[in-house]
């Protein structure tokens, strides 16, 4: 098998990757991430350009060689251009299921702007049918992340801004109706949740926009803390700076982590360069050493995902 590349894959039309989902398409027979499509090469006016984005599609029949097919596109469900971030898509009885962020249009400000969790369906990973906007602990929720919890039910965890941009909860016996549960992780500001089994327990993983946070669980519901990873610059092309918002795949008892990096930030560029705001997608092994979650960033890497 082949080393796996560094970066894994960067955006062609705006150079914005972020916020990636892995998920194996059963019809084309490949592996898909769908992103955040950032619209880093854009003259922006504030940060508009992290608004209008789109969601990405890059394709991989291997896991090292990924081609760039284009955005995700029929998801709007009002008129104008709008705003799609951060996709968590799960795969259950033949359906795909879609939760992503929606703001209304292209703000030039963070603050303001309510953000809500949206819900679609697919069987193919292209045609989307919306089916629901999620009625969760507030109007300003972003980045989903769902996984089945030991009782059967399913649990997804969430980023409440109006809640001290806290990690809530919320339940459904179904994937269509959503009950929510509260807080789960708290203390400080993070996002970008993402929940995996693994080596016989449930992890937690938190973008601290200075690393990911770690934590463990027996039974999906309580957690501990466990360690930080992806908080010191790589030496890889592309891999400076924090791992930022990540998603886990667990195959044959390996777990790969994908995560973003914004390379050029820390390197005195203004606000508004190019090189600031664009980013790349990597993809690292996860390791458990003495019961700490760890990641290597720097270790050569074999894909094993066929």
């Amino acid at each position: 098998m082949k080393k796996a590349p560094a970066p894994l894959f960067r955006d062609p039309i705006y150079d914005g990757a972020a916020d990636p989902t892995v998920i194996w398409n059963h019809v084309e027979q490949e592996w898909w991430i769908i992103y955040t499509n950032r619209r880093a090469t854009s003259r922006r006016i504030d940060v508009s350009w992290v608004h209008g984005t789109d969601l990405g599609i890059t394709t991989s029949k291997n896991g090292y060689d990924w081609l760039y097919r284009g955005i995700i596109e029929g998801l709007d469900i009002e008129k104008g251009r709008n705003t799609f971030w951060a996709p968590e898509i799960i795969y259950h009885k033949g359906i795909y299921h879609m939760y992503v962020t929606y703001i209304k249009g292209v703000p030039n400000e963070w603050a303001g702007h309510k953000r809500k969790i949206l819900h679609y369906i697919s069987d193919d990973l292209w045609n989307w049918n919306y089916q629901s906007t999620l009625s969760l602990s507030s109007e300003f929720v972003i980045d989903a992340t769902v996984h089945k919890l030991p009782n059967g039910k399913w649990r997804m965890w969430y980023k409440d801004e109006q809640n001290h941009s806290h990690t809530y909860a919320a339940d459904s016996d179904d994937l269509y109706h959503w009950e929510s549960v509260g807080p789960v992780i708290t203390g400080f500001p993070h996002e970008g949740a993402n929940v995996f089994y693994w080596k016989k327990q449930y992890w937690l993983i938190i973008d601290e926009w200075s690393g990911q946070g770690v934590y463990q669980s027996k039974d999906c519901v309580n957690w501990q803390w466990n360690g930080k990873i992806l908080d010191k610059d790589g030496q890889r092309k592309d891999d400076q700076g924090a791992g930022l918002h990540a998603d886990v795949l667990v195959i044959h008892d390996k777990a790969y982590i994908f995560y973003f990096t914004h390379p050029d930030r820390l390197k005195g560029y203004g606000e508004d360069s190019y090189l600031t705001k664009r980013s790349s997608i990597q993809v690292a092994e996860l390791e458990i050493e003495n019961g700490i979650l760890t990641c290597n960033r720097d270790k050569n890497l074999t894909l094993d995902l066929n």
